[in-house]
């Protein structure tokens, strides 16, 4: 079973991480997507959201609106499927499924050929960022949907027949250079995403992530829980430049298969994700500064001296290979003593 990113192993395990990272994003449409529910307690109990509502809404008529059902379905709608990633790497099939047991979501993807790797996710409804003091935490497709419209230009370009059933096509094109573009097909019922194309900065397709066969897609008759506020950890270090929008997200980042001085920090912004890794330089298990191009994503590499030893920086992610590197050239150690070593 993979989860998650691992700095080692470059060859392997890291590219395996981010293979699966891409193939699970184009599944949930994006890992930051966060619900919020009238449910909340003053007493602290868990707030969720009613799948059953969904029913009841209009049929979305705008490039937002549909953003936002999207958002929504990714999390409510059990069903199994059949896909294909295709990408610089090669054809890879998929058999994918999404459900939900005891207010908790259920994500599996295994890959059917080549090497036989399974990810299987499980957790509430995730929030938008860490929680700070008393400040209510963004919460909702809504607030996410609003938070791409600022970032991206978002329209609607026609319907197609995909997998046996009419979708809706949403271009969702950056404003800037500092992130890649996408295209995706909506189912017009259920609005899950049964296409995804990502565009590089230069406009060309880098990867295509496709449902072919959606199985028994039904909405969940009942609620999901949300994940709890969480506080930051406070990690020594932070990136002193992120590209416009991207947030911190509150999730777990420690693994069994991390060593305990490996720190990982992700990034957002609501659609793109980026990893940020700091360790110690210790041994001959290091990577070579520089960029590395992992299947269709890269990852940036340098070697800082920060809080007053040598660590290596890697960030990694689905966006051009220059914001990856400024953003490992911005990393701060609090209390200074930090610079790059050739």
């Amino acid at each position: 079973m993979r989860r998650g990113h691992s700095t080692r192993g470059f060859g392997g395990v890291l590219c395996t991480a981010l293979l699966i990272v891409s193939l699970m994003f184009a599944l949930t449409f994006t890992s930051s997507a966060v619900a919020q529910s009238d449910g909340e307690s003053s007493q602290g109990m868990l707030e969720r959201f009613d799948c059953r509502t969904l029913a009841e809404r209009e049929s979305p008529e705008t490039a937002l609106a549909w953003l936002e059902r999207s958002l929504w379905a990714n999390h409510c709608y059990e069903f199994q499927a059949r896909a294909v990633r295709i990408g610089a790497d090669g054809v890879r099939a998929l058999a994918l499924s999404h459900d939900v047991v005891e207010g908790a979501e259920r994500e599996v993807a295994r890959f059917l050929d080549g090497p036989p790797v399974v990810f299987e996710r499980r957790g509430r409804i995730g929030r938008l960022s860490w929680a700070e003091g008393d400040t209510s935490v963004p919460a909702s497709p809504a607030g996410i949907a609003e938070h791409l419209d600022s970032l991206y230009r978002l329209r609607l370009n026609g319907e197609e027949r995909l997998a046996n059933r009419t979708t809706i096509r949403l271009d969702i094109e950056p404003l800037d250079d500092l992130r890649y573009g996408h295209h995706f097909w909506l189912d017009t019922a259920t609005a899950l995403p049964l296409k995804h194309i990502l565009l590089n900065e230069q406009g060309r397709v880098v990867e295509t992530f496709q449902i072919t066969e959606l199985r028994r897609p039904q909405l969940h008759q009942g609620e999901i829980d949300l994940d709890r506020p969480r506080a930051h950890p406070g990690d020594p270090w932070h990136p002193a430049w992120l590209p416009e929008g991207f947030i911190p997200q509150p999730v777990e980042t420690r693994s069994s298969r991390h060593d305990d001085d490996i720190d990982h920090g992700v990034y957002s912004d609501g659609l793109a994700t980026l990893s940020l890794f700091v360790e110690p330089v210790e041994g001959s298990d290091q990577l070579i500064p520089g960029m590395h191009r992992l299947g269709i994503s890269h990852a940036a590499v340098r070697h800082r001296d920060l809080g007053g030893r040598i660590r290596q920086v890697v960030v990694m992610g689905e966006l051009p290979p220059g914001v990856l590197l400024r953003v490992a050239d911005s990393v701060e150690w609090q209390g200074g003593g930090e610079g790059n070593i050739p």
